[in-house]
Parts: structure tokens; C-alpha cells; sequence
């Protein structure tokens, strides 16, 4: 509105001059999207974080993208708290505990990226709002692990129902139980060169560019049923035995087909690590020293968490036996 006063001018004018300082100086928040582009760079730049941690933190990321889609057209002050809670809690519903906590920590990681450079404008940091989703209490998985007899029917199925693949398939499934090494970062990569005859051990240097998970190579000890597989390997090559002993990476599908026609439950390939800690816990192996078979560098904490219930069963068996 127009005025001949000139007292109300000024302060018409004073207003419009704050109003377009605090345009001039306000930062926009970013979309969503943009930040997920940064995130993904920051992602590939850290050297610190290995291959198989990224890989794992883009499942996330693509776990969120589907699951809410929407948000990616969303600035980050448009971002609710109720939203967010919102969200988290229908996701909690279809996915596991622990694949539920990386992801809201994802998320919130994201965020975390776009809110460097972003401020209200009266100069107010903006909070993340994924801050105030909670993580759930990681759930112990049931194990439900084969029998001696129905474990050798499994691998008589697979190697004789498999085709040509199934002497190779009965082979991991083998290797893994007898050795207890995750199948994808140590077990495939195991060489003939790695087989320390005289000592009976195994060597497991992992990945050749990332190594083993906990970046440490370790000696497992050559198990009674690992050698003769291992010497069964070995005579059917007619030559001198080198480079890497397992000539697949994964054997899932006839994993399945196969527990599903002897009529056990399904079973994956980190389930074979369990029955090797499993079977050597019964057999009266200590818990640390299972650990360090595994891999492990907490002492046991780990594995007395997850198969403690083994050795409280052993103990009261043993104790069966005590006479006086």
C-alpha cells in the first residue's frame, strides 16, 4: 500500500529491507535426493570403509527408496519426526532386527550429509529428524541345523541330483561345515596353496583385495572329515593341485531343492559356519577356541552368546557321567 507519510515509509521501507536481507542470506534445504547423490560420494571416497561395508549400506539405502519412494522428492525441513516413526514402524514389521537398525542408521546417516551446510534461517541448526527413530532389540536367530545322518543325506542328494554341478555343490556345502568360514570372504578364496599339510591347518587369508572380515589372517585346524574331503579333492584333479580349491561360489538353489526333498528346513550357507561351531561344541571343544576357529576377536563373547546353550546341554551330559 502507497503512503505520503514519511515517518511510514521508512519503517515500510526498514521492513522490506530486513525482509529481503533474511531472503539473501536464507539457505534453501536440499532435496532428499541430492543428498542421497552426496551420500553416495562421501560413500565411495572413504578409504576406510571396506567394499563389502558400502555394498551393504547402498542395500539400505535401496531398502528406504522402496519402501518409502516419496521421500525422495521431499527438501529435509519437510521431513517430519511423525513421518519418519511412521515409516519405521510399518518397516519393522517386514524386515529383520538387524537389517532394520542399519537401515534407520543409514537413513539417518543421510541426512547427517545434507544437514553440513544447511541452517534455518534465523541461524538454528536443523535437527535430523531420524534422531528420534529408536532401534530394536536385534532378535537371536533360531538356529535349526541338520542332524549327522540328515546332513549326509543332504549331500548325497545334491551330489547325486545336481547334474553335473552336483559333485562341485556337495563339495561346499562340505567344505563349509567342516572349515566354519564365511562362504563369500574367506571360504571360496582358500587355495590349495593355503593347505598346511604338516601342521593340519588351514590357512584364511580371505578376499586377495579386502581380506577376512575382521582383516586378520587366521589358521583353522583340519578336521578328521576335512582331510578326507580335501584328499578326495585332490586325487580326482591327476595333477599338481593349485589355485582355489572351490570351483563354485554358491550352491543356493540346490541347497533349497535339496533340504526341501529330504525334508529338513531350509538351510543357507552361513548356516554350515553354525554346524561346524555347533558340532565342536558337542564334541567338547571350549568356546574360545571355537571362537578363534571362527574368527572371532572377543574372546568368545560372540559365540558363548550364540551357542552357549550348547555347552550349558554338554556340561549337564558330562555331569551324567560323574560317578563316585
Amino acid at each position: 500500500m502507497q503512503t505520503t507519510v514519511w515517518s511510514t515509509a521508512q519503517l515500510r521501507l526498514n521492513d522490506f529491507l530486513k525482509e529481503h536481507r533474511e531472503n539473501r542470506n536464507r539457505v534453501e534445504a536440499p532435496k532428499f535426493s541430492d543428498v542421497v547423490e552426496l551420500f553416495k560420494q562421501e560413500l565411495d571416497n572413504d578409504t576406510t570403509i571396506k567394499p563389502r561395508s558400502k555394498e551393504y549400506r547402498l542395500l539400505c539405502l535401496r531398502k528406504i527408496q522402496i519402501s518409502w519412494p516419496d521421500l525422495w522428492s521431499l527438501r529435509l525441513d519437510a521431513i517430519t519426526p511423525h513421518a519418519g516413526k511412521k515409516w519405521a514402524a510399518k518397516l519393522n514389521g517386514e524386515i529383520d532386527s538387524h537389517y532394520f537398525n542399519n537401515t534407520i542408521g543409514t537413513l539417518r546417516q543421510i541426512i547427517d550429509v545434507g544437514l553440513k551446510s544447511y541452517k534455518k534461517s534465523d541461524g538454528t541448526v536443523f535437527e535430523n529428524p531420524a534422531d528420534e527413530l529408536k532401534r530394536v532389540k536385534v532378535k537371536q536367530k533360531h538356529l535349526q541345523l541338520p542332524e549327522p545322518s540328515n546332513f549326509k543325506d543332504l549331500v548325497k542328494n545334491i551330489r547325486t541330483s545336481s547334474g553335473r554341478w552336483g559333485e562341485r555343490a556337495a563339495g561346499l556345502i562340505e567344505f563349509l561345515a567342516f572349515g566354519g568360514m564365511r562362504i563369500r570372504s574367506e571360504a571360496i578364496w582358500v587355495t590349495w596353496e593355503d593347505i598346511d599339510w604338516k601342521r593340519k591347518q588351514i590357512i584364511v587369508r580371505g578376499d586377495p583385495k579386502t581380506g577376512t572380515k575382521n582383516s586378520e589372517i587366521r589358521r583353522v585346524p583340519i578336521l578328521p572329515d576335512m582331510k578326507k574331503l580335501l584328499t578326495r579333492l585332490k586325487s580326482k584333479l591327476g595333477t599338481v593341485a593349485t589355485g582355489r580349491i572351490m570351483q563354485i561360489s554358491e550352491c543356493g538353489q540346490a541347497l533349497t531343492r535339496g533340504c526341501k526333498e529330504i525334508g529338513i528346513p531350509r538351510l543357507t550357507h552361513h548356516d554350515f559356519r553354525h554346524l561346524f561351531a555347533t558340532r565342536c561344541i558337542e564334541s567338547g571343544v571350549d568356546i574360545p577356541t571355537v571362537s578363534r576357529w571362527l574368527g572371532h576377536k572377543d574372546g568368545g563373547a560372540l559365540a558363548m552368546k550364540v551357542y552357549g546353550h550348547l555347552r550349558n546341554e554338554h556340561s549337564q551330559a558330562m555331569a551324567q557321567k560323574v560317578r563316585f
